[in-house]
């Protein structure tokens, strides 16, 4: 709330120049704030997840290294302020086809295998943001091995 308080009063006072990258619509916003939250909701921010995060944006957006910090910062402002999931998907099933959203499901379990391991509460949120987005339990489980193999491999 205070974030967004400030970012009114600095758009008031400086106008048009200090306008950001990422509208609070935006689905590039949406998909990186669902993937910041899934780094931390284990309750550990791991250097792996954190890294993979960096290049999963910046790979798939084809954003800059500033653009990737800015999308980053205002991910994870928006999943502070958030108090559900809701508020990301809803952006995501207005803005994307169902091939995004099934990238964006697959994106996220790249990210919870960065450090190795599954904490039930990454497969909860996985299952929870799946189910908001359309996507089928078939489909999230296909994504979770198919990435798993990949990690495996790599």
């Amino acid at each position: 709330m205070l974030t967004a308080f400030k970012r009114f009063i600095r758009d008031v006072t400086f106008g048009e120049s200090e306008k950001l990258t990422f509208a609070a619509d935006d689905h590039r916003l949406a998909a990186a704030a669902l993937l910041f939250h899934v780094t931390g909701v284990d309750g550990v921010v791991d250097e792996a997840e954190s890294r993979k995060l960096r290049a999963i944006l910046q790979s798939h957006y084809g954003l800059s290294d500033a653009d990737t910090d800015e999308l980053i910062k205002l991910a994870g402002d928006r999943d502070n302020e958030a108090v559900d999931l809701y508020g990301f998907t809803s952006v995501l099933k207005r803005k994307t086809d169902a091939e995004e959203r099934l990238k964006i499901v697959e994106m996220m379990w790249e990210i919870v295998y960065a450090d190795g391991h599954v904490h039930e509460f990454e497969d909860n949120t996985i299952w929870r943001v799946a189910e908001l987005l359309g996507v089928s339990s078939r489909d999230r489980l296909a994504l979770r091995q198919k990435v798993a193999r990949d990690q495996a491999e790599s």
